[in-house]
């Protein structure tokens, strides 16, 4: 006998808020991980008296995103809101390491 569809819906969702605790876990790591290397690239700026922005890097990598969130189906828009988040966290670093 088949379960009921409240029953068979909790489990749905509780499937989709267990895949969504993964990914979750995925992004922090992630931007562990890409914080790690801008750090690392912020210390090489202020070892060699360089800038702490890249104003054509980072509309590159703007441009570069905007194109992966469509091919990934997801907002251009909110995915550049996330990028340029992610730069002025890491120019803020940039600039403390400068000083």
């Amino acid at each position: 006998m088949s379960a009921d569809p409240v029953t068979r819906a909790a489990a749905v969702l509780k499937e989709h808020r267990e895949s969504i605790d993964r990914l979750d876990a995925i992004l922090v790591y992630t931007l562990a991980e890409r914080f790690k290397h801008t750090q690392a690239v912020g210390r090489l700026k202020a070892e060699h008296a360089l800038p702490p922005s890249d104003p054509a890097r980072e509309a590159r990598q703007i441009e570069r995103l905007e194109w992966l969130s469509k091919e990934a189906d997801l907002d251009p828009e909110f995915a550049r809101k996330f990028l340029n988040f992610i730069i002025s966290e890491v120019i803020r670093h940039h600039e403390q390491l400068q000083k």
